[in-house]
């Protein structure tokens, strides 16, 4: 019995229609590569399930797609012969969200920001790229294993709605039609399309075919054909003889030397639907007890799926057995600080019904991974050394994430380190950055540690007071500004041998002479010291004479495992528990307002002076005020009197 109902698409998917068909216009070719793309993995999940369930190929084991068109009905018709889709999975897959990824899209989409197109595709939205050139598009689709009259048919305009319907379909698989637009006339030349799927989908694995004699001769005799009204028998009812247009290889099983930088570029452009070129990419067969090999390209840029899902999804890699496609998102092939990493890797040795499971377990799977990681390693230390400027475009990308290997990836620690760049007091503003070998190579003679300070900014960190007496000692200090450098020191505590010590932590090394200044400084501000810490009562653990400030009135110090302020601020605003801790208060006793307390005879006055010097060191360690109405109030008071 045939049902068919009209439903109305989710919110999010309209909203996404809506920006593809009105933002998507210069990019209009993309439709193409996204639809091929669904399809060739249509086609990959159905070879992976026949490899347990043969029979499930019965009737055509040949996998494949084909591109036709009809120029006088005004219609690109894609057909697979992949695994399908029953009802159910086409109200999830096109008419609703079966994942995040279209919310995510919409949010990467905010603040007005005009459609890219380098989006679609990346939260598998890549269907609705069809409705950038067609003003209706139709789908029929059988899963492989069901009767003919479980076939489904859907149908939109784009605009709101679409309907769906049970069909007899005689063949497994999916057929998607494109009604094209009135303007929209360049894509019913066959020398078009064929030359888009040159351009994005020749790598694709299975057959990519079109009617034979379009596929045939050259542009300008396609295109001649197509003026004088033959529409080169490329009608659907006419039976054409079919012929491949793709090279249907898998590009990385190809010898390097027969491929060109043009064709790795296309490759990944179409792997991680990305418009720009990759940064650099390995391409690397390992023979031997265990055979494989790896494909991996570093991005240019952030892909959005690495912005926007972060942590929680992984896209990276694509895993193969024989050139079977197995799975994607495989974290099992690159540690979650490489999940930038795009690119496929194919194994022989590994068993072709590989569950998830089983693999988080295999030994064989885990000499790839490590084999993986090297390469990726390799490949950023010769970025670093044969192009600064694009390493240096990569760091900014990517520096944050790669930071993360420190922590988990203690093996590969000190190379990870090499890569890593850091502002410093000796560099001219936050873009001229320094590497620990550079810091290390340039040290003050009997210079002990590598000296760091951490701030929620690079402007909080070159203007902190616990630099002064480094600077009056020219000795170099790096500027920490992410925000996840200070989880990462808590774990990377030494470099090449050196130990690494925050400016703010701990006592400072001082000679004999500096430490009998410190000594009676403290022993002539003895009263000082006791007078505010009794003002400021139990907000403070202790009031200090210090050695660190030469111009500031006040710093705070901690001790050696003590959070910075700036971080145990953040996780409370992310709802982490952080234990309270007080805050040990350096003063500078030649300071004109410490002076001015010091001299003070009105205890309310006093007050107000003294938790202002606590307030000032507050902020410029990046800790929020407990009263900011208080403070300004207090301001006032001192400055009117």
């Amino acid at each position: 019995m045939t049902t068919a109902e009209t439903r109305k698409f989710e919110a999010e998917v309209a909203q996404v229609l809506h920006l593809v068909t009105h933002s998507l216009y210069s990019h209009k070719e993309i439709f193409l590569r996204e639809l091929i793309s669904n399809a060739s993995d249509a086609c990959d999940k159905l070879r992976f399930e026949s490899i347990a369930q043969p029979d499930l190929l019965a009737g055509d084991a040949e996998l494949r797609i084909d591109v036709s068109w009809d120029k006088a009905a005004r219609t690109i018709t894609l057909r697979d012969t992949g695994i399908g889709m029953d009802r159910d999975e086409v109200v999830a897959n096109i008419g609703s969200i079966a994942s995040s990824g279209t919310r995510r899209f919409l949010e990467a989409m905010g603040s007005e920001q005009k459609a890219d197109a380098r989006l679609i595709g990346q939260f598998g939205v890549g269907f609705y790229s069809a409705f950038v050139v067609a003003d209706r598009v139709t789908v029929l689709t059988r899963r492989t294993g069901a009767a003919p009259e479980a076939g489904v048919k859907w149908e939109s305009d784009g605009r709101g709605e679409y309907t769906l319907e049970n069909v007899e379909l005689p063949e497994r698989g999916t057929t998607v039609v494109l009604h094209l637009k009135a303007d929209e006339d360049e894509f019913l030349e066959p020398w078009r399309l064929r030359s888009l799927i040159h351009k994005y989908s020749d790598h694709v694995a299975f057959p990519i075919r079109m009617p034979k004699d379009a596929a045939a001769g050259d542009e300008d005799s396609d295109a001649d054909n197509g003026s004088d009204g033959d529409d080169g028998a490329a009608r659907a009812d006419a039976a054409p003889e079919w012929e491949a247009v793709n090279d249907a290889s898998a590009l990385w099983t190809r010898p390097k030397s027969d491929i060109s930088d043009e064709e790795y570029q296309n490759f990944y452009k179409a792997l991680g639907h990305d418009f720009n070129d990759a940064a650099a990419w390995t391409h690397n067969r390992v023979e031997g007890s265990q055979s494989f090999t790896t494909l991996l390209y570093l991005p240019a840029q952030p892909p959005f799926d690495l912005m926007m899902g972060g942590r929680d999804e992984r896209k990276g890699l694509k895993l193969y057995i024989k050139r079977v496609f197995i799975m994607d998102a495989a974290e099992e092939l690159l540690p979650n600080y490489l999940r930038f990493v795009r690119g496929v890797v194919d194994a022989d040795d590994l068993p072709l019904n590989v569950s998830r499971e089983i693999l988080q377990h295999n030994r064989q799977l885990e000499r790839i991974k490590g084999a993986c990681v090297k390469r990726v390693l390799d490949l950023i230390e010769k970025l670093s050394r044969d192009e600064p400027g694009k390493f240096a475009t990569f760091l900014r990308a990517f520096g944050n994430t790669l930071k993360e290997g420190i922590v988990e990836d203690v093996g590969n620690r000190e190379r990870i380190a090499k890569l890593l760049r850091f502002a410093s007091t000796k560099g001219e503003g936050e873009k001229q950055t320094v590497s620990l070998d550079d810091y290390v190579g340039r040290m003050q003679p009997g210079q002990d540690a590598i000296w760091y300070v951490t701030a929620d900014g690079y402007r909080a960190a070159a203007g902190s007071p616990q630099l002064e007496a480094f600077r009056a000692k020219d000795i170099e200090v790096l500027l920490m500004s992410d925000r996840i450098d200070e989880w990462m020191l808590g774990q990377f505590r030494e470099y090449a041998d050196t130990p690494l010590k925050h400016v703010a932590k701990g006592e400072l090394p001082l000679d004999e002479a500096e430490k009998q200044k410190l000594e009676d400084a403290t022993g002539a501000a003895a009263p000082l010291l006791e007078r505010i810490k009794a003002l400021l009562g139990e907000r403070v653990e202790d009031v200090r004479v210090s050695a660190r400030l030469t111009d500031s009135p006040s710093c705070l110090a901690m001790s050696e495992w003590e959070m910075a302020p700036h971080l145990a601020h953040l996780l409370r605003e992310a709802g982490q528990e952080v234990p309270e801790q007080k805050p040990t208060l350096e003063i500078n006793p030649q300071h004109a307002l410490v002076r001015k307390l010091q001299g003070e005879a009105d205890d309310a006055r006093a007050t107000d002076l003294a938790t202002l010097l606590l307030e000032q060191a507050e902020l410029a360690a990046g800790a929020p005020l407990p009263d900011p109405a208080g403070f300004v109030q207090r301001m006032n008071r001192l400055l009117v009197g």
